[in-house]
């Protein structure tokens, strides 16, 4: 049985970690190196780095603090925000990422998808997706950080970057975020039994048995957490410990 994984997210905003609620209302949540460094002690599975606002402010994801926190951990480390090319991606690489995650340029540009898969192996290549459920009951795509919404729904995007050659998906639910009321069970269960690639579950998640939902009922291959890790709610070892009682495979 293939282990499911616990990964904690770092959302940069000015070189500082920070959280919001919905994407909004963001707050400071501390020192990204030192959070990065205390997730790896505490045997978290992967770590994720999202630059919120590199797409919004038109420029590169910071490598040097990628670098920084690169160099204080021991696991697989996911990068995003602001790469739009092969180059980018090279760069990043260089600094320590293992993988890179796509969203809006992806989205504008679908082709990218493939030239990096193409360079650098679909397994490097983390297709994100932000959606939202709106009032018609269907879940659509959002960019630049949930400020604009799409008319493509959430699975026929992430249908379609798995066939460029994304490895993975992450997806967000939007209503979910950082509500702490559990993860978006109906839509990451559509996507984790259509697509051939492992789903990411990332939105909501407050309590244990969230997570036990999300990886079980839910479908998902790993979820995702941020404030319930940064501001001290749940730690990574008494959920693993949670899972594990419950039936979840994981890596103690």
């Amino acid at each position: 049985m293939l282990t499911k994984r616990i990964i904690p997210c770092l959302d940069i905003k000015d070189g500082r970690t920070v959280k919001g609620v919905n994407f909004e209302n963001i707050r400071d949540a501390g020192d990204p190196v030192e959070l990065g460094a205390l997730y790896a002690q505490q045997g978290a599975d992967e770590l994720v780095f999202l630059d919120i606002t590199a797409t919004n402010e038109k420029r590169k994801t910071l490598r040097e603090l990628v670098n920084r926190i690169a160099h204080h951990i021991n696991i697989p480390f996911t990068v995003g925000g602001g790469i739009s090319s092969v180059d980018d991606v090279s760069l990043l690489l260089q600094n320590g990422a293992d993988k890179i995650s796509v969203n809006t340029s992806a989205f504008r540009r679908p082709e990218l998808i493939g030239e990096l898969a193409r360079e650098f192996g679909s397994q490097c290549v983390v297709l994100a997706i932000d959606t939202r459920q709106e009032e018609d009951g269907e879940w659509y795509v959002y960019l630049n950080g949930g400020r604009v919404r799409t008319d493509i729904r959430c699975v026929d995007w992430a249908r379609e970057g798995v066939d460029r050659g994304a490895g993975e998906i992450l997806l967000t639910s939007m209503n979910n975020d950082g509500t702490k009321k559990g993860f978006a069970l109906d839509i990451t269960r559509r996507l984790a039994e259509t697509l051939p690639v492992p789903v990411i579950a990332s939105g909501g998640g407050g309590l244990p048995e969230h997570f036990a939902g999300i990886l079980g009922v839910g479908r998902a291959d790993a979820a995702l957490a941020a404030s319930i890790f940064h501001f001290k709610e749940i730690t990574i070892p008494e959920l693993k410990g949670y899972l594990q009682a419950q039936g979840v495979a994981v890596r103690l």
